[in-house]
C-alpha cells in the first residue's frame, strides 16, 4: 500500500492521466479475456475512434470492450464523488453501467437469454460445480453482504475487504449473466482510491486466469470441520483466496513502479527514438530529451519543446509534426501545448510487458 501511494506521484499529473486512459483500455481487454471473449487491443483502439470491424463477432466484442471502458469511467467518477463501492447497490449499478450501454442483441447470451441491466436473476442457475443461492433468497444475501462490506474502512483493511467481497459477491451470482464483469468493475472501484487507475488487478488476474478460477472455486467449498470458520463456507479457503489476491495486487504495484522508474524511462524513450529514427526519416534522435521532459513535466508549449531539440526552427517544427502524426505526442490543437502519449505500437519500448498483446498482429 505504501508503494501504491508513492506510485500515484511517480509522474506528472498530465502523464498519469494519459496512463490512466491506457490502463482503462487494458482493463477492458483483460476482463473480457478472463471471460474468454477478448478482442485484439488494436480493435479496441479502433472502436474508441468509432471504427468497427465488418466481421459481426469482432464488432460485437469491440462494442463490449467500449461499454466496459465507458462504464469504468462512470463508476470511477461515482467513487470520486463519495459513493461506497463495496455495497450491493454499487454492484447493481456496475452491472447496469455496463449492460445498459449494449444493445439487446449484444447482451443476449448464446442460449438466447437477454440480460437485463442491473436486474437480479429470477430463476435458478448452476455455474459449473457451483450452485448459487436460490434466486428468491438473493435480496437477503445482498443485505448480508451490505452489512459486512459497506462500512467505512481503515486504509489497512481495503485490500482484504475488496478481496473477500470479490469472492462473496461472485458466489451469490445475483445476475443472469455478467456477474464476473460486474464484480471486477466493483473491485476496480474499491481499489481506485489506492490505485488511482495506474495499476490493474484485471491484468494480474487474467495473467493467472487458471489460478484465479481455482481459488475462487475453492472458496465456494463448505467449511471443513468446526475450526474452519463459523459460516457455511470455508474460512480457510477464503483466506487463501484473499492472500493470493493481495499478492497479485503487490505484484502489479511493483511492476508499474518499475515501469515508471525515471532513469529507466529515460533509457526507454531514447531506445524508442533511436529505433524509429532508423526507419523513419522524420524522426530524429534529438527528440529523446524533450520527450523525456514531457514525461517529467507534462504539457509543454510547442516553442519550448522545439527549443529543447537544439535544432533549427523549421527542422524542429517538422520533427514535432512527425511525432504528433505517429502518436508519440498529442495536442488538442495546432497551437496548444504538447504532451507525451503512449501509443500501442510504442508500448514494447516505453512500458514493456504492460500490455504485450498490443504488439501482436490482428488475426
Amino acid at each position: 500500500m505504501e508503494r501504491a501511494y508513492r506510485l500515484s506521484g511517480a509522474a506528472h499529473p498530465t502523464t498519469t492521466a494519459t496512463l490512466r486512459e491506457l490502463v482503462r483500455n487494458m482493463n477492458s481487454y483483460y476482463s473480457n479475456r478472463i471471460e474468454g471473449q477478448s478482442t485484439h487491443p488494436l480493435n479496441i483502439e479502433a472502436a474508441l475512434h468509432k471504427n468497427f470491424s465488418e466481421k459481426p463477432e469482432v464488432a460485437k466484442l469491440q462494442r463490449i470492450a467500449l461499454a466496459h471502458i465507458e462504464a469504468e469511467r462512470e463508476l470511477e467518477q461515482r467513487v470520486s464523488a463519495g459513493e461506497r463501492p463495496l455495497t450491493a447497490q454499487f454492484l447493481l449499478t456496475a452491472h447496469a453501467a455496463l449492460y445498459s450501454r449494449l444493445s439487446k442483441e449484444d447482451r443476449t447470451t448464446p442460449e438466447g437469454r437477454v440480460v437485463a441491466p442491473g436486474e437480479l436473476r429470477a430463476e435458478q442457475v448452476s455455474v459449473g460445480k457451483h450452485e448459487p443461492p436460490l434466486w428468491s433468497a438473493i435480496p437477503e444475501f445482498l443485505a448480508r453482504l451490505e452489512q459486512a462490506y459497506s462500512q467505512t474502512l481503515a486504509l489497512d483493511d481495503i485490500l482484504v475487504y475488496a478481496a473477500a467481497a470479490h469472492h462473496r459477491m461472485a458466489w451469490v451470482h445475483p445476475f443472469l449473466d455478467g456477474n464476473g464483469r460486474a464484480v471486477r468493475l466493483q473491485t476496480h472501484c474499491a481499489l481506485f482510491p489506492l490505485s488511482t487507475g495506474l495499476w490493474s488487478m484485471n491484468r494480474g488476474l487474467a495473467r493467472n486466469r487458471e489460478r484465479y478460477y481455482e481459488l475462487l472455486d475453492a472458496a465456494d467449498n463448505h467449511r471443513q470441520g468446526d475450526l474452519d470458520g463459523r459460516g457455511n463456507l470455508s474460512e480457510k479457503a477464503l483466506w487463501d483466496w484473499c492472500a493470493w489476491f493481495v499478492s497479485i495486487a503487490e505484484d502489479q504495484v511493483s511492476f508499474m513502479t518499475r515501469m515508471l522508474n525515471l532513469e529507466e524511462m529515460r533509457s526507454r524513450i531514447a531506445a524508442l527514438v533511436s529505433f524509429r529514427a532508423q526507419f523513419d526519416k522524420g524522426i530524429r534522435i534529438e527528440a529523446a530529451a524533450p520527450l523525456y521532459f514531457l514525461f517529467l513535466a507534462g504539457a509543454t508549449p510547442r516553442g519550448e519543446f522545439m527549443q529543447m531539440t537544439g535544432l533549427g526552427v523549421r527542422t524542429a517544427s517538422s520533427l514535432l509534426s512527425r511525432l504528433i502524426e505517429t502518436g508519440l505526442v498529442q495536442s488538442t490543437s495546432r497551437v496548444a501545448p504538447v504532451r507525451l502519449a503512449f501509443p500501442l505500437d510504442a508500448l514494447q519500448f516505453l512500458l514493456p510487458d504492460l500490455y504485450p498483446e498490443a504488439a501482436t498482429q490482428v488475426s
